[in-house]
């Protein structure tokens, strides 16, 4: 059964759901919050599989809540899906950086955002198609002259930077494996050990990482960007 949180400042948007999502037979909602204090709150009482976040809510934004609530004693398996309106707004991209594992646009299907919340508990990555590549695009390119790439990313092997920029083109394990051709199993260590190595938590942090960092460039051939 995978426990949720929904938080949204709006309550009839926070009761539509917690309706939706209730209602399946492998989801649970055990908690809702207001804004992102609350939703801190929820998340170290109830530790939740997930934590559905707004971002624009008072008190405290959802990227702040998001921050915290990953910091928290035991929250290594908790995961973030980020809920926004804004299709192009900096605060999805801050979101990611903070450690959400994706997000979904509001005017997401019902059906969409049932799949969303399981994608994420199994801790997969979650990002919209339509507007993924615009964000990281445009947001990599402000922020690479600002962030110095991790040690850590001298690390990896030539196999494993193989990988991860793979990961940032949106690939799954399998694409992954067909592109290399090497067996899935293969795959999945490669990707563990180059979350290990670079403290990573799911792919969302390795696509914000691997556009960061310079290791891809936004716009070139086979890269996330090019989805948008």
């Amino acid at each position: 059964m995978i426990r949720v949180i929904i938080a949204d400042d709006q309550t009839i948007v926070r009761a539509g759901f917690a309706a939706l999502l209730g209602a399946q037979e492998d989801i649970t909602v055990v908690g809702q919050a207001g804004d992102g204090t609350e939703a801190v709150h929820l998340a170290q009482r109830h530790r939740p599989d997930v934590v559905v976040m707004d971002i624009r809510m008072p008190r405290m934004d959802g990227i702040e809540a998001t921050r915290r609530i990953l910091a928290q004693p035991g929250a290594e398996g908790l995961r973030v899906l980020i809920l926004t309106t804004f299709d192009a707004d900096e605060l999805v991209y801050d979101a990611l950086s903070a450690g959400a594992s994706g997000f979904l646009l509001k005017d997401a299907t019902a059906e969409e955002l049932v799949s969303a919340v399981r994608i994420v508990a199994r801790g997969d990555a979650l990002l919209a198609p339509q507007v993924t590549g615009r964000l990281v695009r445009e947001f990599a390119r402000q922020r690479r002259t600002r962030v110095r790439p991790p040690a850590a990313l001298a690390t990896l092997t030539a196999r494993e930077r193989e990988v991860l920029v793979l990961i940032s083109g949106g690939l799954s394990n399998a694409e992954i494996a067909a592109r290399l051709f090497v067996s899935e199993h293969t795959v999945k260590t490669h990707v563990a050990r180059v979350f290990t190595k670079l403290g990573l938590r799911d792919r969302a942090q390795a696509v914000v990482l691997a556009y960061e960092s310079g290791l891809v460039v936004p716009g070139a051939a086979g890269s996330a960007a090019e989805e948008a």
